[in-house]
């Protein structure tokens, strides 16, 4: 009887084992192989930091595949901008064989392993957050947590769209394709796994991601996964505002930023992301700014150019600045109603969008410097010249020149002046029209002589 009992313990411990460590010749028999010869993803498309972590992990005995957008970018041969890696292996067994590496996240317990510059993000295969463990979600549904480990096939299950629940094993270069996946990228559909409700439920962030991949990859959005979107939108409001900033940095820093817009609206999504930002879109002058400066945003980053996300935000929020300071200069000066206005804006933002302070410091900076370009009198025009964030400054002048919001000979005349010598900008100073504030003279100190006459 003793024995019947331990054979029945081990043979359960196996079967455990069996579904965590799954062998590359026991998969799953959902799992599709999908060979070299017929996916021909490009190996030379690979960085080696992440060939460098897969093969740590298969050395020390466990499995690892690249896994979710690297693995659809490499299907359209595009050279993935990160990648992320799956295993069985544990975050604190990941952490021990890679020196450079450490554990982050609550809601979701990842392992950063740092090549140089690059850094790749290990996750462990994750089981139903409804199984016991680490997880909690909140009455709406949303995952607040969710450190569930489980096994290869289950980790599929819970990614989001199919084209993202694929597993690319550099060793074998074998994907391995739970959910017709590569079929879906080849077409360029972009579908939800599961119930497209339930799924927007528990991560009300995955309607952004949507938007973002059809737009940067040109996917058409299945018509099960569209559908609930705009009834849903109002879900975005229970997202923390530092992960909807972080999510809103890629939907604009994309490259798509055009695209990403236009079906934003469509969707019913804008609403809400950033304060007034439809209301603004529904204005002329204020929608041909926001759209110069998406296309500004876009050519940038189609040039291989870098894009400062403090510019980007100072444009899609520059309109609620205008309307907030030409409010309170009924109240006070110019300058200081600016400095009200700023901070206003930036405060009902806030409660939505998280912005980096960093980030809010140089939005600031950018947004004071524009009074000061119509000063093109005396000292100022040289003094502006020497500010730090000048160049910034002076790109946002250009693009309210574009839009109609300035004259343009102003920017015209700031671009005269910032490439002539030091005699050529004096000559092109204009008249300081500025009323000179007379000087008071200070009383003349009394005299000893006084002092002691008056005192005697």
């Amino acid at each position: 009887m003793i024995k019947k009992f331990l054979n029945k313990v081990f043979k359960k411990r196996e079967q455990t084992t069996d579904a965590i460590h799954l062998a590359d010749n026991n998969l799953p028999d959902a799992a599709k192989k999908i060979v070299a010869k017929k996916h021909k993803i490009n190996p030379d498309l690979i960085s080696d930091a992440a060939l460098n972590t897969c093969e740590g992990l298969h050395k020390a005995g466990f499995e690892a595949y690249i896994v979710g957008g690297a693995v659809r970018d490499l299907l359209l041969d595009v050279k993935p901008k990160d990648f992320d890696i799956a295993t069985n292996a544990e975050p604190e067994a990941v952490n021990k064989i890679f020196r450079r590496s450490r554990i982050i996240g609550r809601r979701f317990r990842l392992v950063h392993v740092m090549w140089g510059r690059e850094t790749i993000e290990v996750s462990t295969f994750r089981g139903h957050h409804h199984n016991k463990g680490d997880a909690k979600t909140n009455d709406s549904g949303r995952i607040l947590r969710d450190n569930i480990f489980g096994s290869l096939e289950d980790d599929a299950v819970r990614r989001d769209f199919t084209a993202n629940a694929l597993y690319y094993n550099p060793k074998t270069q074998e994907i391995l394709d739970f959910h017709h996946g590569v079929a879906d990228v080849k077409a360029r559909i972009l579908r939800m796994i599961g119930d497209p409700v339930t799924r927007y439920q528990e991560d009300p962030v995955r309607m952004l991601r949507a938007v973002r991949l059809s737009a940067k990859l040109g996917l058409t959005i299945e018509e099960s996964t569209e559908k609930p979107i705009s009834k849903l939108a109002d879900l975005l409001q229970d997202v923390p505002p530092s992960r909807l900033f972080d999510e809103m940095l890629k939907l604009f820093l994309s490259g798509h930023a055009i695209e990403t817009i236009n079906i934003l609206r469509a969707q019913h999504l804008h609403h809400g992301l950033l304060p007034l930002l439809d209301v603004v879109l529904e204005q002329p002058l204020g929608e041909k700014f926001v759209m110069l400066a998406l296309k500004n945003t876009d050519d940038r980053i189609m040039q291989g150019k870098s894009s400062n996300p403090s510019f980007l935000f100072a444009t899609l929020l520059w309109h609620e600045v205008l309307k907030a300071w030409e409010h309170h200069q009924k109240q006070s000066p110019m300058m200081p109603a600016l400095h009200h206005a700023m901070d206003e804006i930036i405060q009902i933002q806030a409660k939505k969008l998280a912005i980096h302070h960093r980030f809010v410091a140089t939005m600031k900076e950018i947004w004071s410097m524009q009074p000061r370009f119509e000063q093109r009198a005396g000292k100022r025009p040289f003094s502006l010249l020497t500010h730090p964030r000048y160049r910034a400054g002076y790109d946002f002048m250009l693009l309210r020149c574009e839009s109609g919001e300035m004259p343009t000979e102003i920017g015209e005349w700031w671009t005269l002046f910032a490439h002539a010598n030091t005699e050529q900008r004096t000559a092109m100073l204009l008249p300081d029209s500025t009323p000179k504030k007379r000087r008071k003279r200070k009383p003349k100190p009394k005299s000893t002589t006084a002092q002691e006459n008056s005192s005697v």
